[in-house]
């Protein structure tokens, strides 16, 4: 018998006994949909993250004192705390020194502020930014109206800000911010920028800023944070080519370990990271989640498989007869076997792809509460599906060889 002729008589029996086969699916389903939800939401999440967390370009790099984000639990953050800050005087120190880097950056951050003009007035959850005038390339946020601080603007200290699309809108509804003076924390500041609109997906604060050269950002608000610790700088370098990168870092570690006086031996007393080592580690972070997420979905599943198992074993005994029958026509015994072992794959697959489109669809549901966008991890359906194929050969064989191997007259004179 040919596997289309088999598999047309499993379909045909699946449709018999629909409510047998209905109750079989929910298992199937329930197993398949839970697994591809969890991955389908942590696919959605993680497609977010990864945009939030690749402001920096690709040829782009961080420095700081402390470790990004607290995936790692092993630091000795007491160890961390005693480091000296990294300053405004070691961003020049790399800048004129590594000759594969072209653009050094250093920023200082204060949140909790507000803006104000006139009458018009922002919340006090706005970021004050104390930059240089690489600010804007080493984080791909561009200046849309108006100009850049300037190198002049750092030099003299000079009170002048760009602000976020967001403040514009806020503060300038009307009106053309260009020169237009604001207060920021009751200090005046010449609006002589706007940057461009950049809206997270996480509901980050790209727009929600507010950059001052980072000698001002000094004078306003000194080198101390209200717990009394020094600040210390966020320092962003751009290496001139993508094929530069790595030696950009290593030579950047070897000028500031030497300018921060590390001796020979010692670990870095600061951090640097790129776009991909940050994605990475969220990757790290969610790598329990789909693992849990996996085994509650296989143990679904083999349960399922058991349901299945039974039910064909059911099948087989009301079926007797016209296993006899179709014996006693010419069936061979692989014919029976393929015809239950298809059934048993069919089921599972059915209830497979009706779990796949369930996951999908409770997966996404966050969309529509945030601003993320829609994620399909095909990858995942094609493991569910093959994962259901072999749960279906896997407990329907014994069914199936059961059914094959019934003597023909001891099957037609089954009642």
């Amino acid at each position: 018998m040919k596997i289309s002729e088999a598999f047309r008589m499993a379909s045909t029996a699946v449709k018999t006994n629909k409510l047998r086969s209905a109750l079989t699916l929910v298992g199937i389903i329930a197993g398949v949909a839970s697994v591809i939800a969890v991955m389908t939401g942590i696919s959605v999440v993680q497609g977010a993250m990864e945009e939030e967390m690749s402001v920096l370009g690709t040829t782009t790099f961080q420095v700081q004192k402390w470790p990004r984000g607290n995936f790692d639990n092993d630091f000795d953050w007491r160890k961390i705390q005693q480091r000296k800050p990294v300053t405004v005087e070691n961003a020049n120190a790399v800048r004129e020194n590594v000759e594969t880097v072209d653009l050094v950056g250093a920023e200082l951050w204060q949140f909790g502020s507000s803006a104000s003009y006139r009458t018009e007035e922002t919340n006090g959850r706005l970021w004050v930014v104390g930059g240089t005038p690489e600010y804007p390339e080493n984080n791909t946020h561009y200046v849309d109206l108006g100009r850049n601080i300037s190198n002049e603007d750092v030099a003299v200290a000079r009170s002048v800000a760009v602000i976020g699309f967001a403040i514009a809108e806020e503060l300038f509804p009307f009106i053309d911010p260009i020169d237009k003076e604001i207060k920021v924390d009751g200090k005046k500041y010449t609006v002589v920028g706007v940057f461009g609109e950049k809206k997270t997906a996480m509901g980050g604060n790209f727009d929600n800023y507010v950059l001052i050269p980072v000698s001002r950002f000094q004078r306003a608000y000194g080198m101390r944070q209200g717990n009394g610790q020094l600040r210390s700088v966020n320092m962003t370098v751009r290496a001139k080519s993508p094929e530069l990168l790595l030696e950009a870092i290593e030579e950047t570690r070897a000028v500031l370990r030497a300018d921060r006086g590390v001796p020979p031996g010692e670990e870095d007393d600061f951090f640097y990271f790129t776009n991909d080592s940050s994605i990475k580690q969220f990757n790290q972070a969610t790598a329990g989640v789909k693992l849990g997420a996996f085994v509650i979905g296989a143990i679904a599943l083999i349960v399922a498989g058991i349901g299945i198992m039974n039910i064909m074993l059911v099948s087989v005994t009301e079926r007797t007869k016209e296993i006899g029958i179709r014996k006693a026509l010419g069936a061979k015994r692989r014919d029976i076997l393929w015809q239950f072992l298809l059934e048993a794959v069919l089921l599972c697959n059915v209830g497979g792809i009706l779990g796949v489109a369930v996951g999908f669809g409770l997966g996404n549901i966050v969309i529509f509460f945030t601003n993320f966008k829609v994620s399909v991890p095909m990858n995942w359906a094609v493991n569910g599906l093959v994962f259901c194929t072999v749960i279906g050969l896997v407990f329907g064989m014994w069914p199936a060889l059961k059914a094959s191997r019934l003597p023909p007259i001891e099957a037609l004179s089954y009642e």
